[in-house]
C-alpha cells in the first residue's frame, strides 16, 4: 500500500509542510525510519532524531517549533500520538480486510451464520446457532462454542476460546489464547471441609470497541452476565470473575485480578498488578496505582490510590517517605532515651 503525504494530512486533518506528493510506503520509528516511511514525534525528548530522520515525513504537534532544518516534510496536527496510532488502526484495518475465505480443515455446526467477506483459519472452531456478523476474522485453532454472538469487524485471534452464549459487540478484537466464559470460581464449602461446585449458568458480554489482550481470562456469571462496557481496553494475563461489570472506556493493565461481582465505573485506570477484592465498587475515574490491594469501595470520583491496603495516593506516598525514615527516626529515638 502507497500513500502520498498529503493524502494523509487529509485523513488526519494536517497541514503538510514540505512534499505533499511524496510517496509513503511504511510506517516506522523516527530514530529507524528510512526513505519512504512516515514517523511521529510526540515526546520533545526525541525530538534530535527529526534533524537526522531518514523519514519521508514526520508527524508533529501544530505549535511545535523546529530549532533546526528539517528534510522531512511535516504534517502538523493537534495530537501526534493519537493520530499516529489512528494510521496504525488504519493499516490493521486494510491488512485484516485482505483475510477472507475458509482456510480447511475449519468446522462450523448447523444453524450457525456468518456474514459477508469473514475469515475463518485453518482448524477453526464454531459451534452450533451461532450468529457473526460482516468482516469478522476467526484466526486458526480459535473455538466458539454453541450460541455465540458476534458483531461486525471483530477479530478472534488464534487460539482463543469464547464459550458458549457469549455475547461480543462490533470492533472488538480478542487476543491469542485469551478464554471468555469460562466457569466462574463457584463452591459452596460444607460441613465435612469439602467443596461442593456451583454451576455457573450466565455468560460474557462484550459491548462495542472492548479490546481483550492475550492470556487474559473473563469468567461467566453464575446467573446473569458479567459485562464489559463500550470502549474498554483489557492488558494481557488479566483475570476478571464471574458478575463483575466494568465500565466505559476503563483500562486495566497486565497482571490484574479483580474478583466476583465487584462493579468497577467508567473510564478508571487500573494499573498492573492490582488485585481488586470481591462485592465492592470503584467510582467513576477511579484511578488504582501498580501492585495495589483494594479491599474497599470508592465512592468518590476522580480518586487516586495506592498501596496494600490501597488507600489516598498522597497520603500513600507520605506514608512511604516516612517509612524509608523508620531506621532514621530509631536511632534518633534510642538516643533520646539515652539522654533522658
Amino acid at each position: 500500500m502507497e500513500f502520498t503525504v498529503g493524502q494523509i494530512a487529509q485523513l488526519l486533518d494536517g497541514q503538510v509542510e514540505g512534499n505533499a506528493t511524496a510517496k509513503i510506503r511504511a510506517l516506522a520509528k523516527i530514530e529507524e525510519a528510512d526513505s519512504g516511511a512516515l514517523a511521529f514525534l510526540s515526546n520533545l525528548k526525541y525530538e534530535h532524531f527529526l534533524y537526522s530522520t531518514g523519514a519521508t515525513a514526520v508527524i508533529v504537534a501544530k505549535n511545535f517549533t523546529q530549532k533546526q532544518p528539517v528534510s522531512a516534510a511535516l504534517i502538523r496536527v493537534e495530537d501526534p500520538y493519537s493520530s499516529f496510532s489512528r494510521l496504525l488502526e488504519e493499516y490493521q484495518r486494510a491488512v485484516a480486510a485482505l483475510k477472507t475465505g475458509v482456510e480447511q480443515p475449519a468446522f462450523i455446526g448447523e444453524n450457525s451464520h456468518m456474514g459477508e467477506n469473514h475469515y475463518r483459519g485453518a482448524f477453526s472452531y464454531i459451534g452450533q446457532n451461532c450468529k457473526l456478523g460482516a468482516n469478522v476474522k476467526i484466526y486458526p485453532q480459535a473455538y466458539l462454542g454453541d450460541n455465540v454472538q458476534v458483531g461486525n469487524n471483530t477479530t478472534i485471534f488464534a487460539g482463543a476460546k469464547i464459550y458458549s452464549n457469549t455475547v461480543i459487540g462490533n470492533n472488538c478484537i480478542i487476543h491469542a489464547g485469551a478464554v471468555i466464559g469460562s466457569p466462574g470460581f463457584g463452591f459452596a464449602p460444607q460441613k465435612d471441609g469439602t467443596y461442593r461446585d456451583i454451576p455457573q449458568t450466565g455468560n460474557v458480554v462484550l459491548e462495542d470497541n472492548v479490546n481483550i489482550g492475550a492470556n487474559t481470562t473473563i469468567d461467566c456469571a453464575t446467573l446473569g452476565s458479567t459485562i464489559i462496557h463500550e470502549g474498554t481496553k483489557i492488558d494481557n494475563l488479566v483475570q476478571i470473575a464471574h458478575n463483575v461489570e466494568i465500565g466505559k472506556h476503563t483500562v486495566i493493565a497486565s497482571q490484574s485480578g479483580i474478583s466476583g461481582s465487584t462493579k468497577i465505573g467508567n473510564y478508571c485506570t487500573i494499573a498492573g498488578q492490582v488485585g481488586i477484592v470481591g462485592h465492592i465498587s470503584l467510582a467513576d475515574k477511579t484511578t488504582v496505582g501498580a501492585q495495589s490491594g483494594v479491599s474497599k469501595s470508592i465512592s468518590e470520583s476522580g480518586t487516586i490510590i495506592q498501596g496494600s491496603p490501597a488507600f489516598d495516593y498522597k497520603q500513600n506516598l507520605r506514608s512511604i517517605a516516612v517509612f524509608r525514615r523508620l531506621p532514621e527516626l530509631e536511632k534518633q529515638l534510642n538516643e533520646l532515651k539515652e539522654k533522658i
